[in-house]
């Protein structure tokens, strides 16, 4: 039998096809056609040739050197993972580490040549190559699909069957939606609109599939005018009935590859929008010289960030089932850790049968990170069944996990005391929860972005001198990805306002290697709370439900205004779960949110 290559052995078969073409680096991103956070198998390039297979990454191979670049979620997992080769971590954000477009215009010389598939690049993506480049001796040249070449057992394309997202769950068929488009394409004089993003295209045509894990979307590309409103996708995976419920609201359907042929003709002498940070440039090589380029934040993401009054009324029904597998699986583990042997993979296991229970459950929303002690230090942590740690009654355990059922998507983060913690455990605990109720009780004046506020979750860890990597919060889809633009709570600058019906999450947290890893999370929808002559103010209704243990925490360290905070939230919990519950479970749960004195 022959033995699975190492990864030294695959980039030593990448550097063989390099130098045919003539390349000295080559660049693979984590990324497919449509600029996608979680991609299918068969696009997984980035983790097949560096054996780190976090969601987000960038690797450059050149015929000496073999580089990987990674944000502060992976920095300890990517770190494991890559330490059997010869690849080495750039930790991408900290002081003094170049990006990989700056080591590539540092370690390029005069005539070389640098290789990408630009059909898995942005058009932001190559401009900002090459503005950083900013050589013309230096080449960069995106025809190049090297991967294909050197990964022989690579997965097949997913063929997933799509479904209609009934207006009952969606509130607007796909005929009003393409309507509110049009109508967003004549205020900017657009004759024609690409789209690439598959969140946005199952939201604006109410299909959604199943080709990424965790996020019900399928492989799609759209284009718009204001006469026609094309879906390109793999006709066998469409069934007769969405077929036809498509076709009555004029929407034409055409092969997925087709689009390739009608971008030329579609957009000669036209004015033409797009979004460059989702659109690849593939797509946009394609467009007529003769158009005109409009470059703009993607409009359908923009609309649908904003959820109406049918999806907020049913992703708050969705989020009480969540909250009552939650709380169903909690009390089970509570009991099973004393008496069972339960792994990091076997309760994560039980929490997805817990939802399974609920109704209009369709999958989780990604993988369950069911960490123990210092595997939470890893952000996103993957319990693997010969590594999986057993919980024993002691220490904390963090349980990140969500749900897509076809009234909404979930994220939800708690960690739990299974019995006897530190003073250290205790007070970064406790620091996690000052931070995310910092946030939570936040008025804010409308105009804000996530930029702006970011620092109120952020100072009770910065007055005890800490920090974490990592965002405070990000958007959710609506049965759609659980990572969504376009805001997020982050010290990185953004534009997009914080907008009334927005989605986001509250997560802040404490990661300390070979220690523990602690993050509270909780969903919560931007509302407008008042209105005067000094503007509109904006506040976060929190819409998670689900006990946060009371046993980690410091209570001297609380003000009283938190106290009140926790209370008030936990009378909530206990208020909207409480009836779905058995006797016990009620029980139980009048225990985890009692009055905190």
């Amino acid at each position: 039998m022959r033995t699975k290559q190492t990864v030294n052995e695959r980039i030593a078969l990448l550097r063989e096809e390099m130098k045919k073409e003539g390349l000295s680096a080559y660049i693979i991103p984590s990324a497919d056609p449509h600029q996608s956070e979680y991609v299918a198998d068969y696009y997984k390039s980035r983790a097949y040739i560096s054996g780190f297979t976090g969601s987000a990454g960038t690797v450059v191979i050149t015929l000496t050197d073999s580089c990987l670049w990674t944000d502060g979620r992976y920095f300890i997992q990517a770190e494991q993972q890559i330490s059997h080769s010869d690849m080495v971590l750039y930790k991408m954000r900290i002081p003094g580490v170049p990006t990989y477009q700056e080591w590539l215009r540092d370690h390029m010389e005069s005539g070389q040549r640098i290789g990408f598939d630009q059909r898995l690049f942005s058009v932001n993506d190559v401009k900002d190559l090459q503005e950083v480049i900013a050589n013309d001796s230096i080449t960069c040249v995106g025809d190049f699909d090297l991967m294909s070449r050197i990964w022989t057992d690579r997965p097949p394309l997913p063929k997933a069957t799509i479904f209609y997202h009934d207006i009952a769950y969606t509130g607007q068929s796909a005929e009003e939606k393409i309507q509110a488009i049009r109508q967003v394409m004549t205020e900017k004089k657009a004759d024609v609109y690409l789209m690439s993003s598959l969140n946005d295209i199952a939201w604006l045509f109410n299909i959604r599939g199943g080709d990424i894990a965790y996020t019900p979307v399928t492989y799609a590309y759209a284009m718009l005018t204001q006469d026609e409103a094309v879906l390109y996708l793999q006709l066998e995976k469409l069934p007769e009935s969405v077929r036809l419920c498509l076709e009555e609201q004029a929407v034409v359907i055409r092969p997925y590859d087709q689009i390739l042929d009608d971008i030329r003709e579609t957009t000669e002498n036209t004015w033409v929008i797009y979004d460059p940070s989702k659109l690849n440039n593939a797509l946009r090589m394609k467009v007529h010289p003769s158009s005109h380029l409009i470059e703009t934040h993607d409009p359908v993401m923009m609309m649908k960030a904003q959820l109406n009054e049918t999806e907020i009324k049913n992703l708050k029904n969705c989020q009480i089932k969540d909250g009552v597998a939650l709380v169903r699986f909690l009390y089970w583990l509570e009991k099973a850790v004393a008496t069972e042997h339960v792994t990091e993979m076997t309760a994560a296991e039980q929490l997805s049968a817990f939802r399974k229970q609920q109704a209009l459950y369709i999958e989780d929303s990604f993988d369950t990170i069911s960490a123990y002690k210092g595997n939470a230090a890893m952000m996103h942590y993957k319990a693997e069944e010969e590594t999986a740690k057993v919980l024993e009654p002691r220490g904390l355990y963090l349980v990140d996990s969500g749900g897509q059922y076809y009234d909404g998507t979930t994220d939800i983060t708690r960690t739990i005391v299974l019995g006897d913690i530190t003073e250290e455990e205790r007070r970064d605990f406790t620091l996690v929860l000052k931070a995310h109720i910092a946030l939570n009780r936040l008025v804010f004046l409308h105009g804000a972005t996530g930029t702006h506020i970011d620092s109120i979750a952020r100072q009770p860890m910065w007055q005890a001198y800490m920090d974490y990597k990592c965002g405070t919060g990000h958007s959710v889809g609506y049965l759609s990805g659980v990572h969504e633009g376009p805001a997020s709570i982050h010290m990185r600058m953004q534009d997009i306002v914080l907008e009334e019906g927005m989605l986001l999450t509250n997560e802040p947290g404490v990661y300390k290697e070979n220690k523990h890893g602690i993050r509270i999370e909780n969903d919560m929808l931007v509302t407008e709370v008042a209105k005067n002559d000094d503007g509109r103010f904006m506040a976060f209704d929190v819409i998670s439900y689900c006990p946060i243990d009371l046993k980690g925490i410091d209570v001297s360290m609380l003000t009283t205004e938190e106290k009140t905070w926790l209370n008030n939230y936990h009378q909530e919990v206990y208020d909207k779960l409480s009836a779905y519950l058995t006797t016990d479970e009620q029980k139980w749960l009048a225990t985890q949110t009692r009055y905190l004195p």
